[in-house]
């Protein structure tokens, strides 16, 4: 599996409500579980779908992105208030220790998977915070999503986040995705 991103010339895609089906808006924030008070990141924000999500329901998220046509097309659609944008790889993030209470993907953890990855995260995301993951499993039939070759299964993602350092808290496979919720 070689790093890749998604095409910004069906951008246009990542706003389909029908996205809802892999993770409804209640389940991400259910998942979360940030408070009011929180500093989050969305990694792959791609065009703000989830992260207008979350975004009014704390009081920063860092809207992380590799390409940076992905916020330009997220700031022509409207932003809230409390999002910043923030140009880099997972493996590399622009943030202190300990900076973020948490952090979501939602479809984007194939994109970035990796021990240096993984490792970046347990250094932001202060101790009790959590990551929730999203993607798209590589046990799915391929219908939806990226081929199933370029994806990874649950049981992969749940050893390689305890390999970071975190504690699977929830891991679940649905017919064509995984929910994994982690804490630090």
């Amino acid at each position: 599996m070689g790093f890749h991103t998604y095409d910004v010339e069906r951008a246009d895609e990542l706003e389909d409500p029908d996205r809802f089906r892999h993770c409804s808006a209640e389940e991400l924030l259910a998942a979360l579980a940030a408070s009011a008070d929180a500093t989050v990141a969305d990694l792959g924000s791609g065009t703000g779908f989830y992260t207008d999500v979350v975004a009014p329901r704390v009081d920063r998220c860092y809207a992380v992105d590799v390409q940076e046509e992905m916020h330009d097309l997220y700031r022509e659609k409207g932003v809230p208030e409390s999002v910043e944008f923030v140009a880099a790889e997972v493996a590399d993030l622009p943030f202190e220790d300990d900076a973020l209470d948490a952090a979501f993907s939602t479809m984007t953890y194939h994109e970035y998977a990796g021990d240096g990855s993984l490792a970046e995260l347990a250094r932001v995301v202060r101790p009790g915070g959590r990551v929730v993951t999203v993607d798209w499993t590589a046990e799915g039939s391929g219908a939806d999503g990226p081929p199933t070759d370029e994806r990874f299964a649950l049981g992969e993602a749940v050893t390689a986040f305890e390999d970071a350092g975190f504690t699977v808290k929830r891991a679940e496979t649905r017919v064509e995705t995984f929910l994994l919720v982690a804490r630090r």
